[in-house]
């Protein structure tokens, strides 16, 4: 008599979330005629189908949909046992699945990586570089140990922890510098770069210049801060970007960088885990690890002469408030 085994459980939840046999198998490492014989012994044993196959996608029919949240259930069960494994230990080892959203994992995830491998070598460190939603899902399912994101997320099952602070900084093109900073409602009125839709970093900028409610004059988007900045250098328009992003970013731009009047716009940065997670205690020193990075990072911009004066500008707005 045939039994379900564990790896095609695993199979069938990559197939349910990428809905397509060629990226599933490629996510699986395995053949796609193979992942389509393992899904056809899983329902065979189940006596059901699972999908509705076509020649672009496959789609979960309603038992499969059923199934799926128990066979994801069962997974994060399997995967909370080599958790509890590991959280025995008196030391970090063994597999480490971590998060962070692309406004931060350019810029922090090198010193953060370097910290970790020095203090404890027996980890296996695997990041995810995705948008929020997307992380705080990966976590809440079980598919990611940790995210480092923008606080707060707000989500019942999960443990925030803070981490650090960083300010929002203006940039402009070259000729502005030295000119006063505008006002949020100024900005309103300006030609804004941001981030396309999906990126917190977006909606926080658009929080300080008070765009939710009524839409700005002139948006753009684009899909990274090296892209925003470039066309402030170009003479598009301006941006904001966070503090850590500075020095990589503005480096090769023909760009001016303004500090805001205080209260400046800033967002706070810390790291989740699942509350039920046997990993918590360890994930906690990870996360001081974290603020140590953020902490050498701040230390190495202080340090550093800079190619260009930041300038903070009197006459920027007291209404100016923290973003968090």
């Amino acid at each position: 008599m045939m039994q379900m085994t564990l790896r095609q459980l695993r199979y069938f939840d990559a197939l349910a979330r990428h809905g397509h046999f060629g990226r599933a198998a490629e996510a699986c490492s395995i053949s796609q005629p193979a992942l389509s014989m393992q899904i056809k012994e899983m329902e065979e044993v189940l006596g059901g189908v699972l999908l509705e196959r076509s020649a672009r996608q496959v789609t979960l029919t309603k038992f499969g949909e059923e199934i799926v949240q128990r066979v994801r259930d069962i997974l994060r069960s399997v995967d909370e046992l080599g958790d509890f494994a590991r959280a025995s230990r008196d030391r970090l080892a063994g597999r480490l699945r971590i998060g962070m959203i692309p406004t931060i994992a350019p810029y922090l995830l090198p010193k953060v990586i370097e910290n970790l491998a020095r203090m404890h070598p027996e980890l296996d460190i695997h990041v995810r570089e995705t948008l929020t939603p997307k992380l705080i899902k990966e976590v809440v399912e079980g598919r990611l140990d940790t995210a480092i994101v923008a606080l707060p997320v707000s989500e019942p099952s999960l443990t925030e922890v803070i981490c650090f602070s960083e300010n929002f900084l203006l940039v402009r093109p070259g000729e502005d510098e030295g000119t006063p900073v505008p006002s949020h409602e100024t900005l309103r009125e300006m030609r804004l770069l941001l981030l396309e839709e999906g990126h917190c970093f977006r909606d926080q900028a658009l929080s300080f210049c008070n765009m939710q409610s009524s839409p700005p004059r002139e948006v753009l988007d684009a899909s990274s801060l090296s892209t925003l900045v470039q066309m402030v250098g170009a003479g598009i328009g301006v941006t904001l970007i966070p503090e850590m992003a500075v020095g990589v970013e503005t480096r090769s731009a023909s760009v001016s960088v303004a500090r805001f009047r205080n209260p400046q716009p800033s967002r706070t940065i810390g790291m989740v885990w699942r509350k039920t997670s046997p990993l918590a205690g360890q994930l906690q020193q990870i996360s001081e690890v974290v603020c140590l990075a953020a902490d050498a990072l701040r230390e190495q911009r202080e340090a550093k002469s800079p190619s260009r004066k930041v300038h903070t500008s009197a006459a920027a707005p007291a209404s100016s408030r923290v973003l968090s």
